[in-house]
């Protein structure tokens, strides 16, 4: 899997998609949000599976292995932009675990 720059948007908007299904639960459960909410997460996660098929590779368990990191940045983006809350060193430390991780797996010579 060699991963290009516009590759990098899939993963953004599989992000997005999967940071706001997850987030209408979440919101309908822990936050007292209605059911309607529901229905966004469901079309939410749908636009996330589908960014992810976007993704040039020949095996999902890969695509899927490198997304994690662009996932946990978009998520810690999350919290800032959505929940207000800012990023301890140890959640900035994390990140930047997690995205060598995804370079690692990215753009290994294969």
């Amino acid at each position: 899997m060699r991963v290009h720059p516009g590759q990098l948007g899939w993963f953004l908007l599989a992000a997005v998609g999967e940071l706001a299904g997850c987030y209408a639960v979440w919101a309908w459960v822990r936050l007292g949000r209605p059911a309607w909410w529901l229905g966004w997460g469901v079309v939410s996660l749908l636009v996330f599976a589908w960014a992810l098929t976007r993704v040039e590779s020949s095996y999902a368990g890969r695509t899927f292995a490198a997304y994690g990191g662009v996932y946990v940045a978009a998520a810690l983006a999350w919290l800032v932009v959505v929940e207000r809350v800012r990023p301890d060193r140890w959640d900035l430390f994390g990140v930047g675990v997690c995205l060598a991780g995804t370079l690692l797996i990215a753009l290994a010579p294969r």
